[in-house]
């Protein structure tokens, strides 16, 4: 009866790791989630590109990007991004009519084993100078 639990029991682990190891469909990898560009000026508009790549073994297609407020505007690759490829998701946030700590995230939806990922935009918006 051990033997058989035994058995058993190891079938179930090299079963786990071969899934563990397996990557189905598209997985979407950033290099950072994050950007912070510290302090800067009410009314700057500040940017960056966020950089990711496909490290699945299909196709990733990215459906659609949506934004916390009015004041961030996102552009992303609107084609299907190919396994091992990668692509980039650029993000303004305008700080007009800020002030204080800000975050901006970012969602994107994909046909990605993640089907919803996150990255932001942090800041700390100053009064313009007189």
């Amino acid at each position: 009866m051990k033997k058989l639990f035994l058995l058993s029991v190891m079938a179930l682990m090299v079963f786990a790791v071969q899934a563990q190891t397996e990557k189905k469909g598209a997985v979407m990898d950033f290099n950072e989630k994050s950007i912070d560009f510290g302090d800067i000026t009410q009314g700057d508009k500040v940017e960056h590109t966020f950089v990711f790549t496909n490290n699945g073994d299909t196709p990733l297609v990215i459906s659609n990007v949506a934004v916390t407020c009015g004041c961030t505007a996102p552009n992303w690759p609107r084609t299907p991004i190919a396994p091992g490829a990668t692509g980039e998701l650029k993000v303004v946030f305008n700080s007009a009519g800020k002030m204080g700590k800000q975050n901006s995230v970012v969602r994107i939806y994909s046909n990605a084993s993640e089907p919803i990922e996150k990255v932001s935009l942090i800041s700390n918006v100053l009064p313009k100078g007189k």
